[in-house]
């Protein structure tokens, strides 16, 4: 779907789609959750909110705008996440984000990377709340969509929960309802993305203080979680949950999603199910010319733990790169699966 764009409707107007579910959601994560990611996803929870890989507003404003928004009618709920920190950019994108018919609009105030850094924006904007206010009242004034902020507890020398409450005190005073909260504060020094992923120690006491502040608030949190047992467990305290990595690597765990979390009568997918689901998205890429790798790697986790696994990931891996890789590939990945994998729910 490729609209172009339209004048930014009025703040009075009322939103265009009620807020979707933040009880369960797959995080934006970057090079991960592109639009083959999310289809695959979809094969396997309807309920589930997505995210889109964070865009920054100038790929947005200056790129190739249908490669950056474009995504399919099945994957709503979805959310478009924007890097940035000019808040006439991002309520320029927030305008484009609804009339592309995504579901929500977030900001990202919890990247850490240099990349992020050296642009002023995502997890160093939690040392500017004022900004980041600032940034969600023109976003606000600019859509219709509900505009959410995607943060951690703290950057670098922030120790005190009072920041962490300042922080949420004042977006929240700019209008924003909804505060997706990764546990892990992010040191701008000294760490790479991916140790700010793992070394700086989970603390799900300040969010869930958080959550008891301010009730109002939709709290969700990310961070750590790996099992849908887990999720349930946080979700006895928190308004919703974010799954990030665990989604990816074993993305099997969210079959269970729409019936563990959102209480739907309907049995789960198998895996069989869910790769006949997936099949004709593959076809039909590989029609348009899209590379199979990137089609199907999103699917490679589909069967970690599981007897058959290393033959599904390897045939993927080696067959999967090479040119002219095609619906083949994949069913050769498949037929190495025992039926009893296949037809399990487990």
């Amino acid at each position: 779907m490729s609209l172009p764009p339209s004048s930014a409707p009025t703040s009075s107007l009322p939103p265009v789609h009620s807020l979707p579910g933040h009880r369960f959601s797959v995080a934006p994560m970057l090079d991960w959750t592109d639009r083959h990611c999310r289809a695959f996803h979809r094969c396997l929870t309807g309920r589930a909110l997505l995210y889109t890989e964070m865009v920054t507003t100038g790929a947005v404003l200056h790129g190739d705008r249908a490669r950056h928004l474009d995504f399919g009618a099945a994957e709503h709920p979805l959310a478009l996440q924007l890097g940035g920190s000019d808040p006439a950019a991002l309520a320029e994108c927030a305008a484009l984000a609804e009339h592309w018919g995504y579901d929500e609009v977030n900001l990202n105030c919890g990247c850490p990377s240099d990349r992020v850094q050296s642009g002023a924006f995502g997890a160093c904007l939690m040392a500017t709340p004022d900004v980041v206010a600032a940034c969600v009242a023109a976003m606000q004034e600019a859509t219709r969509l509900p505009v959410t902020v995607k943060h951690r507890i703290g950057i670098d020398d922030q120790e005190d929960y009072m920041d962490l409450r300042r922080f949420v005190e004042t977006v929240a005073g700019a209008g924003c309802r909804t505060f997706i909260v990764h546990a892990r504060k992010a040191w701008l020094k000294g760490l790479s993305p991916k140790e700010n992923r793992e070394i700086p120690p989970l603390r799900y006491e300040l969010v869930e203080q958080l959550k008891a502040e301010f009730p109002e608030l939709t709290i969700s949190l990310n961070g750590g979680v790996q099992t849908l047992a887990q999720a349930q467990e946080h979700l006895t305290w928190a308004d919703g949950v974010m799954v990030g990595r665990a989604a990816y690597q074993t993305p099997y765990l969210l079959a269970r999603v729409d019936q563990d979390i959102f209480g739907e009568d309907a049995s789960p997918p198998t895996r069989r199910e869910v790769l006949a689901r997936f099949r004709p998205y593959v076809v039909q890429g590989l029609a348009e010319g899209q590379s199979f790798h990137h089609l199907t790697k999103s699917t490679l986790g589909l069967f970690a733990g599981q007897h058959g696994a290393r033959h599904y990931k390897r045939t993927l891996s080696e067959l999967g790169h090479r040119a002219g890789a095609g619906i083949e590939v994949l069913d050769q990945a498949v037929a190495g699966v025992p039926d009893d994998v296949l037809d399990a729910l487990d």
